[in-house]
């Protein structure tokens, strides 16, 4: 039994090494592509919420809860992109995201927490909340945006 556990403690190791050392090797091209995939799916899924809270769009409790859900995901996707190795690669971001990282850390963290506050709101079915929970979520997207994106 101890063999095993060993074993699988050893396997486990190795593995978590093998995949930090292949994150480590990803392209600094494709790291900007993947965090802005992440980022324009989470447009994707804000955009609905969005059209509902202006009424634009009839509200429709269900796809609130699901794109709010897929929104709490998402905003946990695309921080690791944001690394040294990508500095060079054209991207809408300002060079502030690699020098005031704790700035952006905590801008990010801003916007994980205001998604998981929508995700909850909107399984509790109160329009009101999800409201005002969709309303931390885009100060919490703009802030970020207005500190470290290149406006066009």
């Amino acid at each position: 039994m101890k063999n095993k556990m060993l074993l699988a403690g050893l396997a486990l190791a190795l593995g978590a090494g093998i995949s930090f050392q292949a994150s480590a090797q990803v392209k600094p091209e494709t790291l900007v592509k993947q965090r802005q995939a992440a980022m324009t799916l989470q447009g994707k899924y804000i955009g609905p919420i969005g059209a509902m809270m202006q009424g634009k769009m009839p509200y429709d409790a269900a796809v609130v809860a699901r794109n709010a859900a897929y929104l709490e995901v998402l905003t946990k996707m695309p921080w690791d992109g944001f690394q040294a190795s990508t500095a060079d690669v054209k991207s809408n971001a300002k060079p502030e995201v690699l020098k005031e990282t704790d700035k952006f850390h905590k801008a990010s963290e801003a916007l994980e927490t205001a998604a998981a506050k929508l995700s909850a709101a909107a399984k509790s079915g109160d329009q009101g909340a999800v409201k005002t929970a969709f309303g931390d979520v885009g100060k919490a997207c703009k802030g970020c945006h207005d500190d470290f994106q290149v406006q066009k």
